[in-house]
């Protein structure tokens, strides 16, 4: 039986050879990519049903952004932007809703909500509450590698490494079974430079040694605008489905991405390419 998450409802997301996609859902004004695109709960439900058709396997929420310079967020304004989409996804359909936060007060709330999987962009260390609120409810978690500042000199591939394995002990010893903790680099300007966002993805098969499935997230990134000279984030669509598809050759068992029509259009080619589709009829 291949690996899968098990939803607190009892249902499994399949982690087989041809990875899951993760639609983006921004109830932020400030995000880097989407900011101010919805702007209402009406709006970011209607987005996120969309998301579904297009193909999304998971719906991931998020109600602060947390670009460079972003103005942190209190916990009351994060959740009355997030909680209503969160049920409104629910009521509307079975895709599975995670909630994009890295505070357990927030996280409680989605979960109460209806949401099945935590997304912590600080890997359980901002506020490890998170890892107990995850163990209490059955949900999957996934712990993303993130810094406060960029150091150049820095070997990032070995400080990703000692990041996720600190945030997959406090998982663990918070009761969360390690088959439901997955695993993202941070891509893009989480405290790292273009080139060590690079050379993540290129070495992400290394992140298998730490025993848990992969989340690749390069969707519109910076990096992806250094590499093709394209400034405007929603016009990095066909660089971010480069490296989503290198992530899938080295392991990643699930995309993050904004685009989910084209992605889901290249991973069914990927997959035929690659052997890992039914047979063409």
């Amino acid at each position: 039986m291949p690996p899968a998450l098990t939803l607190p409802d009892g249902r499994r997301l399949v982690l087989d050879a041809a990875p899951l996609l993760m639609g983006v859902v921004n109830i932020t004004p400030d995000s880097f990519s989407d900011g101010g695109m919805l702007t209402n709960a009406t709006d970011a439900i209607a987005h996120g049903r969309k998301l579904a058709q297009d193909g999304a396997d998971i719906i991931d929420v998020g109600g602060e952004s947390t670009r460079p310079g972003h103005a942190p967020l209190d916990a009351s304004t994060e959740r009355a932007r997030v909680i209503p989409v969160i049920e409104g996804l629910v009521a509307g359909g079975a895709t599975p809703i995670s909630i994009d936060t890295y505070k357990a007060e927030i996280a409680q709330a989605a979960l109460e909500a209806g949401a099945s999987i935590v997304n912590d962009v600080w890997g359980a260390q901002r506020d490890p509450a998170i890892a107990d609120v995850a163990a209490r409810h059955g949900a999957p978690i996934i712990l993303m590698h993130n810094r406060e500042t960029t150091d150049p000199a820095l070997d990032i591939l070995a400080d990703v490494m000692a990041f996720l394995e600190r945030s997959i002990a406090i998982a663990i010893e918070a009761g969360v079974p390690r088959e439901q903790i997955v695993v993202d680099p941070g891509i893009g300007l989480f405290g790292k430079t273009p080139e060590q966002s690079l050379t993540l993805i290129r070495n992400l098969a290394r992140l298998r040694e730490l025993g848990c499935p992969i989340l690749l997230g390069a969707s519109r990134k910076s990096v992806i605008g250094v590499v093709t000279g394209q400034s405007v984030p929603a016009q990095r669509v066909a660089g971010s489905i480069a490296a989503h598809l290198f992530g899938a050759s080295q392991g990643a068992s699930i995309i993050r991405a904004h685009d989910v029509a084209e992605h889901a259009q290249a991973l069914k080619v990927w997959a035929a390419l690659t052997r890992q589709a039914e047979p063409i009829q």
